[in-house]
């Protein structure tokens, strides 16, 4: 009996703007676990709706395992549908076959927010820090400037702290 284990690829989420994605890796096990080198692993994509192609725009690639037993998929390229897909996997090896589904997900990524993003620091961050800042400007503005005629003249600190913003999904 045959067993096939997902190495790589399970739930990956391809760019198809950029037209990467992110290349299924399976292993070819017998009865006991060991990996079976040799077999042939066939990958085939959806023909329609979200999916993509190998080389010379074919759906279908075989490969041979290595002595690991594992076949990757090279030259996955995600087509412009977004979506889920499945990638069919079938191995077969001195008369046993077994096989599954690869669950992955074409998605258009969003770019970064050029020089923020090379720092770490997401847009949304920024715009929450600059918010801030220009609260604190405008009260310390105002406290400086209002007709209070109050002897009172210990300032008064404004801190601002920056942490770790997260980006989720619109609300």
């Amino acid at each position: 009996m045959l067993n096939l284990v997902v190495v790589e690829g399970e739930g990956a989420v391809n760019n198809i703007r950029q037209r990467t994605a992110r290349e299924p890796v399976v292993q070819v096990q017998d009865e006991n676990h060991k990996p079976v080198a040799g077999a042939l692993v066939v990958f085939t994509l959806p023909s329609n709706g979200a999916g993509g192609t190998f080389a010379n725009g074919a759906h279908t690639l075989t490969v041979a395992t290595d002595s690991q037993g594992q076949a990757v998929a090279h030259g996955l390229k995600p087509n412009g549908v977004k979506g889920q897909f499945k990638i069919h996997v079938n191995a077969s090896h001195n008369g046993q076959t077994t096989s599954l589904d690869i669950a992955q997900v074409n998605a258009v990524i969003a770019g970064t927010a050029g020089a923020a993003a090379a720092g770490g620091i997401s847009a949304k961050l920024i715009v929450v820090i600059a918010v801030v800042a220009g609260a604190a400007a405008g009260g310390a503005y105002y406290a400086t400037h209002t007709g209070n005629s109050s002897t009172n003249t210990t300032p008064t600190a404004t801190t601002i702290a920056a942490t770790n913003g997260t980006v989720g999904p619109p609300r």
